[in-house]
């Protein structure tokens, strides 16, 4: 007999990936035995291996596209969302056993209803917990990777986000990254590909040298590396964020128009992270910058900035002060 398969879905981007680690690791403590198979996109695969949660990815970008050409999997779960199309990619794989949320047209699904207030990470948990299986929301961290192209003990300024709603405007970040330079920090600008010519016009504008621009030289394993190796990230919300939750890395984080108690470092990780937010629920895939985030101004920033940079000198200090010599 071979090895049962478990089939988890889930092909949303970085930080959703990172919001379901405690679930994925919930699984494998309750399928040792089995094949754990992510379907995710492909350009996630660098952090899937630093979940050790995972043996199989299986890229799929969209539920819609996933093909499954393997035998019908012991035990599938919606860790995607609530959608009909999620729920029937997994159906369609002749899965013996699905766990997913309640969805119109599949009485197989009797999990629990949606809650669009839920925090990610405890959606995820709670959806496994209603079938039995034990998972510890605290269990996010990640084991920092080894790169070729990253930087250590250097202010992260993350200047992109997955739509124009959650982008804070350039010529903001680059007062903030003038800021940090009088104050004599080493600073990098970080970003995917499409971001490079945000994160190029930050640096005119802020006076930033071209080699601190790492945005689209970087692939997913080397920001992984700079993040945890960073002494702040400055970031809005996007997958970066989550990046800096997972590695312990302190953040000034820049929450709009979705609120941080949806998707935000959960609480008992706020001591290292500052969160904004304007307090104004808005569109999150609209294509102009949200009102709310709008209303977050840069003397804001800065103070969360100049206050989390003095916890962690205060910190380094203490470390030195206490280290045992000879």
């Amino acid at each position: 007999m071979g090895v049962s398969v478990v089939l988890v879905l889930q092909a949303r981007g970085l930080g959703d990936l990172l919001a379901a680690v405690p679930a994925l690791r919930a699984l494998r403590r309750a399928e040792p035995g089995s094949r754990i198979v992510l379907a995710a996109p492909h350009r996630l695969e660098q952090i899937v291996d630093l979940i050790s949660s995972v043996d199989e990815l299986v890229a799929t970008a969209d539920p819609a596209a996933l093909i499954w050409d393997g035998p019908a999997p012991e035990l599938a779960v919606n860790l995607h969302g609530p959608d009909g199309a999620s729920a029937r990619a997994l159906a369609d794989t002749g899965a013996k056993r699905i766990i997913g949320h309640r969805t119109p047209g599949l009485p197989r699904l009797t999990g629990p209803r949606w809650d669009p207030e839920a925090h990610v990470a405890d959606r995820w948990c709670q959806l496994l917990e209603s079938e039995g299986i034990a998972a510890d929301r605290r269990n996010l961290g990640l084991v920092p990777p080894v790169a070729s192209i990253s930087r250590r003990d250097c202010v992260v300024v993350h200047v992109g986000a997955g739509a124009p709603a959650r982008r804070w405007p350039p010529d903001r970040f680059a007062a903030v990254v003038r800021h940090l330079m009088v104050l004599g920090r080493d600073v990098v600008l970080t970003g995917d590909p499409f971001e490079r010519d945000i994160a190029v016009q930050v640096a005119a504008q802020a006076g930033l040298p071209d080699d601190r621009v790492l945005a689209g030289r970087q692939n997913l394993t080397d920001l992984a590396a700079t993040v945890a190796g960073a002494s702040l990230v400055i970031s809005g919300d996007t997958g970066v964020a989550h990046l800096a939750t997972a590695f312990g890395t302190r953040t000034v984080l820049l929450f709009g128009p979705t609120p941080p108690r949806r998707g935000g470092p959960p609480a008992h990780l706020l001591g290292r992270h500052a969160v904004l937010w304007a307090g104004q629920v808005g569109d999150p895939d609209a294509r102009t910058p949200d009102p709310g985030l709008l209303r977050i101004g840069i003397p804001e920033v800065i103070a969360a900035v100049d206050a989390q940079l003095d916890k962690q000198d205060w910190a380094e200090s203490s470390r030195s002060r206490y280290r045992r010599v000879g």
